[in-house]
């Protein structure tokens, strides 16, 4: 069993870190507020810092937000690499900069310690259920070290290969699931709008080659107007700002992927921001007058 550092206990940490320590592993931990209860009774080990939750564990976990945060917990006074020996491994499991991810390996490398970027999809029930898809950055060592770890964690478990690959595959994900929320809210509004009923059509529509996990979870949430996250519209912002940055950079034209950004910088607009992200629903309704649910 190994020592483990968790930093960042929001919706998906708080899980993952608990599917660690039912795994056997000693976990230690380090968030911006309290450590939540539910880890604390089943063992967690809370830490002052990030340099601490370093100098104990071997390998060190980050699921934070966005890259100023992963940067700050790696790299401030007492950030994790203060605490950082030879022969450690960081691995973040948030959705960040494929950019920034390269130069934070490289500053881990140079305090002779391996680095994996690792986000994950699948969202809060992935991470309860321990059914995450994991899109991994790095070396095959590392990645082989880390893999038992990530399988307390997730199921579909790729080294795409390495540091940025994974998480420019995280971004890729959040530009599809991005635009089947979108089709799938243009869809259900149009057959609602012209007087079928939206349930009864996403049912028949599962049965055929438009069915999607998207058309399964996040329709259901429409038609049933449940907008409660699940994964907030905030953080898809934020991904889908990664990715059209990147696209800039690249000299990539993302169409689509800016149309789906206007519709949840819309739903934000009216107070939606953390609405789960198939509340973009919303913003086509306000465009048509009309919702599904009616």
């Amino acid at each position: 069993m190994a020592n483990i550092g968790f930093i960042g206990l929001g919706i998906m940490g708080t899980p993952m870190a608990g599917n660690l320590i039912k795994g056997g592993h000693t976990v230690f931990t380090h968030t911006r507020g309290e450590i939540p209860a539910v880890l604390l009774e089943a063992g967690a080990r809370p830490c002052a810092s990030g340099a601490e939750v370093a100098r104990q564990a071997d390998i060190v976990i980050t699921m934070v937000p966005d890259t100023p945060h992963v940067e700050d917990v790696l790299f401030k006074p007492d950030g994790v690499a203060a605490g950082l020996s030879k022969g450690k491994l960081v691995v973040d499991m948030s959705s960040i900069s494929p950019v920034a991810t390269k130069d934070f390996a490289r500053r881990i490398n140079a305090l002779g310690c391996e680095y994996l970027d690792a986000p994950v999809s699948g969202g809060e029930v992935g991470a309860k259920a321990a059914t995450l898809t994991i899109m991994v950055g790095g070396s095959e060592a590392a990645f082989d070290k880390m893999k038992p770890i990530f399988e307390l964690m997730g199921k579909n478990i790729t080294l795409v290969g390495g540091n940025g690959d994974g998480q420019i595959t995280k971004v890729a994900n959040q530009i599809i699931v991005a635009l089947n929320i979108e089709a799938v809210g243009e869809a259900l509004l149009l057959a609602a709008k012209a007087g079928a009923d939206p349930a009864k059509v996403r049912q028949a529509l599962m049965g055929g080659f438009a069915n999607s996990r998207i058309l399964e979870v996040h329709g259901e949430r429409m038609v049933k107007r449940s907008f409660d996250p699940g994964f907030r519209i905030e953080l898809h912002q934020k991904d889908l700002n990664l990715a059209l940055t990147t696209a800039r950079q690249l000299g990539v034209s993302l169409p689509n992927t800016a149309t789906a950004q206007e519709l949840f910088n819309a739903c934000a607009a009216h107070g939606g921001a953390k609405w789960d992200h198939s509340g973009m629903v919303r913003a086509l309704e306000k465009m048509a007058n009309f919702e599904i649910g009616q």
